[in-house]
């Protein structure tokens, strides 16, 4: 298993279709996940810091977890199929819940667990971005500064 950060979601054009970018944290491949707009909502919000009057789904299971003292420990991203990414949910001790791998990372960024991905899994679907591509993610990281939430309704 490797460590992934989140880079952030943005809206992959034309399809509008968002996605969720990953980085290995000790290497230089990146992981794209097409997700729904309604966890790239959450994940953004997170990112950014919004707190919304009332509790999302993933903040709702957050604070269930809390009060049940089951601790998210770590979210694994175990498999590739079809090209559908399957995810774990590991809690408390020695607990694992499969779960699909938006709701796992909106979950994981909420409570500061670590995201980490199967080799294979890397292997299979991981993207290096030579040096010269760079500044596309930079790019992203400027559009991540900028977008909304409310972008990834509709």
């Amino acid at each position: 298993m490797r460590e992934l950060s989140v880079v952030g979601v943005r809206v992959e054009l034309p399809s509008n279709q968002p996605i969720v970018l990953l980085r290995e944290v000790d290497g230089d491949r990146y992981l794209p996940i097409w997700i729904g707009a309604v966890e790239a909502t959450a994940i953004a919000y997170e990112q950014q810091g919004v707190k919304p009057a009332r509790p999302l789904t993933h903040d709702l299971l957050r604070d269930v977890l809390a009060a049940l003292e089951a601790p998210l420990k770590a979210v694994e991203i175990t498999e590739l199929k079809e090209n559908v990414f399957y995810a774990d949910l590991l809690i408390g001790e020695g607990l694992r819940i499969s779960a699909r791998p938006s709701d796992s990372i909106a979950l994981a960024l909420r409570v500061g667990a670590p995201i980490r991905c199967a080799d294979q899994v890397l292997t299979e679907a991981g993207i290096v971005i030579p040096d010269e591509q760079e500044d596309e993610v930079e790019k992203f990281r400027e559009f991540l500064d900028q977008v909304r939430p409310e972008d990834f309704a509709g």
